[in-house]
């Protein structure tokens, strides 16, 4: 069996620094970190995860606190869910799913589904913590650049010669949904033209009621910039309920591109959220977070991606 000593010869160092290196990484240059690093993947060597909670009176647990009403079985989860197990993983550390009034235990705590007025209660955790989504409260945060995910779509339907660009987002007062709009409002100033915006709740059959109700509103050569795939869903059927034709007159970006971009009928264009790249990174973020004390780790934005197909032109 592989032993500290080995990892010590291979790398050259000491049994210290290779303790260092696994316990306290904050406390070792990232040249030296990364020669123990390869130099315990190259003997497969593993630290005796629970040993060092013992030593350091950690659990090795991170909980994923959720602080909205969501199905965790929905693909757009499942994925992020396994990214952030994935990511933990990586470092000998456990996920447990919690709710609010679960808190308490644990290392530190991944948070999704905060709002606005969930500010108080996360003054008031004692552990280090970080959020999924977007806040302007100065918490630490990773999230899709929403606007430029907006400012991407709205672009890619000017290139394809639609004439009118309408919006149509999430009816929410929150910073993700802000952002997607303003990606959306910036690029059509950008060509001196004027933002047309609907915003509704976040469900497939209010934004078909939606274009059925104003369907004298949308004349041909439209694009329907979509907050999510779910709405632009919703689009699709009243267009094709009207008999309209899709992607020639009328063209649909959503925005997701997880599950419903696929079977939609046309499959969707859409702005894409590398879902388990998010959660690797969460995870990748408490976990130094909780090594270096609760230290403040910023907010990161990862760039999404234009998938294009069916729902809007060639």
């Amino acid at each position: 069996m592989t032993t500290l000593s080995d990892v010590a010869k291979k790398a050259s160092v000491s049994k210290m620094t290779v303790s260092r290196v696994i316990n306290h990484p904050q406390q070792v240059t990232p040249e030296l970190r990364k020669i123990v690093e390869q130099a315990m993947e190259q003997l497969n060597y593993h630290p005796n995860s629970v040993a060092s909670a013992l030593a350091h009176h950690r659990t090795n647990v991170v909980k994923l606190v959720i602080l909205e009403d969501i199905d965790t079985t929905e693909p757009y989860y499942m994925n992020l869910l396994f990214g952030i197990a994935s990511g933990l993983g990586k470092k000998h550390y456990a996920l447990q799913l919690a709710t609010d009034s679960e808190v308490g235990g644990g290392d530190g705590y991944i948070i999704t589904g905060g709002r606005a007025n969930d500010a108080k209660w996360l003054d008031q955790l004692n552990k280090p913590f970080v959020l999924f989504g977007e806040n302007r409260y100065g918490y630490d945060f990773i999230d899709t650049d929403n606007k430029l995910g907006e400012q991407i779509a709205t672009q890619y339907a000017l290139d394809k010669n639609y004439q009118s660009i309408v919006f149509i987002g999430i009816d929410e007062k929150e910073p993700f949904e802000y952002s997607r709009e303003a990606g959306y409002i910036n690029t059509l100033q950008k060509h001196n033209m004027i933002p047309k915006i609907f915003r509704i709740q976040n469900h497939s059959s209010l934004a078909e009621k939606l274009i059925i109700s104003n369907w004298k509103k949308f004349a041909p050569n439209t694009c329907f910039i979509c907050a999510s795939d779910r709405i632009a869903v919703g689009v699709v059927r009243a267009i094709q309920r009207k008999n309209g034709n899709i992607p020639r007159d009328f063209g649909i970006i959503g925005f997701d591109g997880v599950f419903l971009d696929q079977v939609s009928n046309p499959k969707l264009t859409t702005i894409k959220q590398n879902l388990f790249k998010l959660g690797e990174l969460l995870a990748e973020m408490i976990l130094q977070k909780i090594q270096q004390g609760g230290a403040q780790q910023g907010e990161v934005l990862i760039e999404p991606e234009l998938i294009k197909s069916e729902s809007t032109r060639i």
